[in-house]
C-alpha cells in the first residue's frame, strides 16, 4: 500500500500521513451477517480494575467474525473483496464458498479480487490456501499458524507478518517466527500460505494527538512525574530518576527482564529465543 502525505495546511496536518486504502480496498462497508457489536473494556479486567493504562474513548467499532480455523476442506471459495478491519492491523478478505456461504479471512499480500482460495490436506501451496504443516513444502512463507490442532490460528496475524517453515521431524515441524524465535509445532496444525498484506501499516505518521484519541488511546504521564503511591519510579525532590531500573507500575522490569516461567510446559518447544533490540533477527535472513 502507498503512504498518502498531506499538505501542511495546519500544524496537525504538517507531519501527518495516512495509508491510501482506496488504492487497494474494494469494499468499505462490512458484510452485515459477519459483524457483531463490540463492547469495550477500556483497559479494565473482569473486576473493573484498570490493568492497561491509557485506554478509552475513540470511534465505535463493529467486530468482524474472522475464520481462523479454515476447516471447510476441499470447498473452493472466491475472493469477493478486500476490506479494512479496525480491530487489527492487516486487511481482511471477504470470500464466498461454492455453496454460497460467506466468510472473512486474513488477506495475504497481493491477493486479487476473483482469486480462488481453498483449504484441505492436498491443496496447492498457493497464497491464501490453508493446509496442515505436514503438507507444506519446507521454506515457504506462512501466517495464521495454529499452536494446537483445530484451535485456530494464533501466531503471525498482524500486518506484514510472515513466518517460515523449517525442518520436519516425525510429528513435529519447526517454524521461524517474525521475532526470530524458532519453535516446534505439531505437523497436524494448520497454517495459511503467504505473507500478510498492508505492509506499510507501521510507516505512517499519526501527526497529532487527536488521531490517537480517535483510536482509543488516551494521554500517558511519565512514571517519574507521578507520586510514589502511583508508580515505583515516582516521587523525589526535584527531577529524580527513581534510583532503580525501569519497571512497570506493578514492578515488572520494563526493558528486557525475563517474565516467562522457565517451568512452563511449552518451554521445551522453543528451540531458539527471540532477540531483542534493533538487531532483532528476521525469518528472511535464516537459511532453512
Amino acid at each position: 500500500m502507498a503512504i498518502k502525505l498531506y499538505n501542511p495546511t495546519s500544524a496537525g496536518r504538517r507531519d501527518a500521513s495516512v495509508i491510501d486504502y482506496k488504492a487497494e480496498l474494494t469494499k468499505f462497508k462490512p458484510e452485515k451477517s459477519l459483524t457483531v457489536g463490540k463492547r469495550r473494556a477500556n483497559g479494565r479486567n473482569h473486576h473493573g480494575v484498570i490493568t492497561a493504562q491509557g485506554r478509552g474513548g475513540g470511534n465505535k467499532r463493529l467486530y468482524r467474525l474472522i475464520d481462523f480455523k479454515r476447516q471447510r476442506d476441499n470447498v473452493p471459495a472466491k475472493v469477493l473483496a478486500i476490506e479494512y478491519d479496525p480491530n487489527r492491523s492487516c486487511n481482511i478478505a471477504l470470500i464466498e464458498y461454492a455453496d454460497g456461504k460467506k466468510s472473512y479471512i486474513l488477506a495475504p499480500n497481493k491477493l486479487q479480487i476473483g482469486a480462488t482460495v481453498i483449504s484441505g490436506e492436498s491443496v496447492a501451496p498457493e497464497a491464501g490456501n490453508s493446509m496442515p504443516l505436514a503438507n507444506i513444502p519446507a521454506g515457504l512463507e506462512i501466517h495464521n499458524i495454529e499452536m494446537n490442532p483445530g484451535q485456530g490460528g494464533k501466531l503471525v496475524r498482524s500486518a506484514g507478518g510472515v513466518g517460515r517453515l523449517g525442518a520436519k521431524e516425525g510429528e513435529w515441524s519447526v517454524i521461524i517466527l517474525p521475532s526470530g524465535e524458532m519453535r516446534r509445532i505439531k505437523s497436524s496444525c494448520r497454517a495459511t500460505i503467504g505473507q500478510l498484506g498492508n505492509l506499510d501499516w507501521s510507516n505512517f505518521s499519526i501527526g497529532k494527538a487527536g488521531r490517537s484519541r480517535h483510536m482509543g488511546i488516551r494521554p500517558l504521564s511519565r512514571a517519574k512525574a507521578k507520586n510514589p503511591i502511583d508508580h515505583p519510579l515516582g516521587g523525589g525532590e526535584g527531577r529524580a530518576n527513581g534510583g532503580r531500573h525501569p519497571v512497570s507500575r506493578t514492578g515488572v522490569l520494563a526493558k528486557g527482564g525475563k517474565t516467562r516461567n522457565s517451568r512452563k510446559h511449552s518451554e521445551k518447544l522453543i528451540l531458539r529465543r527471540r532477540k531483542f533490540g534493533k538487531h532483532q533477527q528476521r525469518p528472511q535472513t535464516v537459511n532453512v
